[in-house]
């Protein structure tokens, strides 16, 4: 049986669409209270004003379903044995609400009763083994109505064990990228290409140039527990997004938080949710920020578990 260990196996993509849309449905509080200040700490979703920049989410429960304020819809999504038809779901939803499509395309692939090792899925990108996944993917992309960015591969300065493509040397997954790019435009002409560190010291190594990238994505969460044993303080929204931000201004692209989440006690979400979409002039390169509406998939180090990121439900969030 596989191991679904990726983000973009949590929920098929017309379980996300669907489920989103159905919750939506059953919410009657229509704009959440978390766009004032004066909001509860029930709802920890990033408070917007006026002057805010963009929010988008990854919303597998639908707790941004009727936020008017959310403007990107994230999805997760694996290359292979997922139904690509289901995209239209999703497409519709976020046409609906005005909503541009922000796909995550995570190359997960498996043999028939395993996964594929992380040399063994580079060689296969390499040699053109591949490039039939992302043909695929791409041209389903290109029927839809909603404006979509594509962002292949993220985190690769990461080498925590969770991605395959974690572990290639910076020229080779720069190689890989520009393929799947490559690939990629030519069946969808319109889309945007994020490439998406996490924002670790060496990410730099990784750029595959500005001929393959028109945005840069970065991830930062904030947990509280964590912050103090890590850094000895917790962290503020401001102090996690600048060792990366610095780095990645190098570039000239604009950039966007990819992957947003925090939590703690109640001043500590109060701080990150009244910052994390304000325009800050400190970073004037960043334009959106889009939250990451789960539980992690993969633990934290040091036994710090799966921290739930949802905006609501806060019985539920522990970090076990």
């Amino acid at each position: 049986m596989r191991k679904k260990t990726s983000r973009a196996l949590a929920l098929s993509i017309a379980t996300l669409a669907l489920s989103g849309a159905v919750l939506a449905a059953s919410n009657p509080r229509g704009i959440p209270a978390a766009t004032s200040s004066a909001a509860p700490f029930a709802d920890k979703r990033p408070i917007t004003t006026e002057a805010s920049i963009d929010l988008g989410a990854y919303d597998p429960h639908g707790d941004f379903g009727n936020d008017p304020n959310s403007k990107i819809e994230h999805l997760f999504l694996p290359w292979e044995d997922v139904d690509l038809s289901s995209l239209a779901i999703a497409d519709e939803y976020a046409v609906q609400r005005g909503r541009s499509l922000l796909i995550t395309v995570e190359p997960w692939s498996w043999d028939v009763d395993w996964r594929v090792t992380s040399d063994e899925l580079l060689a296969g990108i390499l040699a053109g083994r591949y490039d039939a996944n992302m043909a695929t993917v791409c041209s389903e992309a290109a029927k839809l109505r909603s404006p979509v960015t594509i962002r292949w591969a993220q985190e690769m300065d990461e080498t925590d064990n969770q991605f395959s493509w974690a572990h290639w040397t910076p020229n080779n997954y720069i190689a890989a990228y520009r393929r799947m790019v490559t690939e990629c435009r030519k069946h969808i002409k319109t889309a945007t290409y994020m490439w998406s560190p996490k924002g670790n010291p060496d990410l730099a190594d990784f750029y595959p140039g500005d001929e393959f990238v028109d945005l840069v994505g970065l991830s930062v969460f904030g947990l509280q527990d964590y912050d103090k044993a890590a850094f000895g303080k917790e962290r503020t929204f401001t102090e996690a997004l600048e060792p990366g931000y610095r780095l990645a201004d190098r570039f000239g692209k604009p950039i966007v938080v990819a992957e947003l989440g925090y939590e703690g006690d109640q001043h500590y979400v109060r701080d990150w949710a009244e910052t994390a979409a304000d325009w800050n002039p400190a970073f004037p390169k960043l334009n959106a920020v889009v939250y990451f509406n789960d539980r992690e998939v993969y633990p934290w180090p040091s036994n710090f578990g799966r921290p739930n990121w949802r905006v609501v439900d806060q019985a539920l969030n522990s970090t076990n």
